[in-house]
């Protein structure tokens, strides 16, 4: 939602921009730490308690990376020390998307974010207030309501408040982009990618600018869980290869890479390198008990999947998105299937084990055997044939296993429905097996045509012993239809009636 009423406040006087509003008077954009800092947190204060607010949100927090580039020269605690407990690894719990903060502290992330040093983030009440900072002393201030106590109270302050239609660090989520909630179905793809060795370290990004590793096993995975920061950013990589010098090893000759390492106390270490840092990399990783290498490069730094942590109640609401892997997309791709939906595909290979695999968009599914076809015996190369496009029913999607299952048979109608309409009917078939219980004919003249059981309690007695001893295989036989169960692929035949049927006439 976007607020209606939004202003700029600065110690800028508009009459000294230039043609293109660029400031051009000679206040310093470099904050005093004093009195012009405090007329601005002032202001901040005074907007927040006409509009009613006694708390902020945090939202898509960030601290600075290894290349710093703020006003001012970066802090130890990114200016977060005192507001918020120091948790492992030196972060800061509670100072994540989606905490809520006093309006004192609220204030005082103010102040840390006007010196440029360190920690920054959107302070908002959702769809009531928002305090953003800018480069140079900037605040963007949106309220509900149009604050006309709070804009002459900033004026007295010496500050310059002028209306904007919206604030530049106003965020709107790109809902095109794959996104994979943390959810029970992600951690059971988790557990499965472990169980198989493809998955064995878990990067947490509990801040923009900072993250977190975890090294994957069976034993761990639910505790690596429990231990997230809300709303945390995933990835999901292959494990660390105990071989560390081979790690070592593949070092490029140039780039940017990061090293993570887990030393003899199991805790995972990373750094960042250049060319000109590998050596020191190194030295850290030496004697490390297991180690990997990881690209800095977006396109070469691909994980096997991604999410975001939800709230409590299942829902991601935090606004930023990780870069879609290949995995992201299968996933997305297999959440957009239903059972019961038509799918178009090509197939690709016909198996000796009779399973026919199809390519539908990129993502390979299989027909089993049975749903080929309604026909009895059918071998899949009778009914498909490899290059062939079709379109099949979904029977169901496996998203942790990335499973398909589709139907072919499903689009046609079952034939032996047709067989229903004629129960009480006399024909003359071939008998295609003996059995001990009685005999098995064909009552459709096609080679891969509906067989029926004629029990040995329905053979008329002057066949009887000739079934079990002369009959052949190929011989025509007379029998009633009985039954057909579609159901169960059953149908019962009578000999014995088909001849009283006869003698009748």
């Amino acid at each position: 939602m976007r607020l209606p009423y939004v202003y700029r406040v600065t110690g800028y006087d508009p009459a000294d921009r230039d043609e293109y509003g660029h400031y051009a008077g000679t206040e310093d954009t470099v904050g005093d730490h004093g009195e012009i800092e405090a007329a601005r947190l002032r202001a901040v204060e005074a907007f927040a308690g006409e509009t009613g607010v006694a708390h902020l949100t945090v939202r898509e927090p960030q601290v600075p990376s290894l290349a710093h580039f703020g006003a001012e020269p970066p802090v130890d605690g990114f200016g977060l020390d005192g507001l918020f407990p120091v948790g492992p690894a030196g972060s800061h719990d509670g100072f994540h998307d989606g905490a809520k903060v006093p309006l004192e502290v609220g204030l005082e992330l103010v102040r840390a974010m006007l010196r440029d040093n360190g920690a920054w983030c959107r302070l908002e009440v959702e769809g009531t207030f928002a305090v953003h900072v800018g480069w140079d002393q900037y605040l963007y201030i949106g309220s509900v309501r149009p604050c006309e106590e709070a804009l002459a109270r900033t004026r007295a302050l010496g500050l310059f408040p002028e209306r904007l239609d919206s604030s530049p660090y106003g965020t709107e989520t790109d809902d095109t982009k794959v996104q994979r909630p943390g959810d029970d179905e992600f951690w059971a793809g988790v557990h499965r990618s472990v169980d198989t060795c493809r998955a064995g370290l878990l990067e947490e990004m509990y801040v923009e600018g900072a993250a977190r590793w975890h090294r994957l096993t069976r034993d761990t995975v639910d505790t690596v869980r429990a231990g997230l920061a809300p709303r945390a950013r995933l990835a999901v990589w292959p494990g660390l290869s105990c071989d560390v010098d081979a790690v070592i090893g593949s070092l490029p000759a140039e780039g940017l890479v990061e090293g993570v390492w887990q030393d003899g106390d199991g805790r995972i270490h990373s750094a960042v390198a250049d060319e000109d840092a590998f050596s020191e990399l190194v030295a850290r990783m030496s004697g490390a008990e297991a180690a990997a290498l990881l690209s800095m490069y977006a396109d070469e730094r691909v994980p096997l999947f991604t999410a975001v942590m939800p709230d409590d109640d299942g829902v991601v609401r935090a606004r930023w998105r990780t870069d879609p892997t290949p995995g992201d997309r299968t996933w997305a791709f297999l959440k957009s299937l239903r059972p019961g939906g038509i799918i178009t595909g090509t197939v690709t290979e016909i198996a000796d084990f009779g399973v026919t695999f199809v390519d539908i968009g990129g993502f390979t599914a299989m027909i089993n055997a049975p749903e080929l076809s309604w026909r009895p015996g059918a071998h899949p190369s009778d009914v498909v044939s490899v290059g062939q496009e079709i379109d099949a029913e979904i029977l169901g999607v496996d998203p942790v296993r990335e499973h398909v299952v589709l139907s072919l048979k499903a689009l046609h109608e079952d034939p032996m429905l047709l067989l229903a309409g004629q129960i009480g009917r006399t024909v003359v078939s071939r008998v295609t097996r003996l059995v001990p219980f009685g005999v098995f004919v064909r009552i459709e003249e096609s080679e891969n045509g509906f067989e029926g059981l004629v029990h040995e309690s329905e053979l008329a007695d002057e066949h009887l012993e000739t079934a079990r001893s002369g009959l052949r295989v190929g011989d025509p036989l007379p029998v009633r239809i009985l039954d057909v169960d579609p159901v169960r692929r059953r149908i019962v035949l009578s000999h014995r009636q088909a001849g009283r049927k006869r003698q009748s006439r």
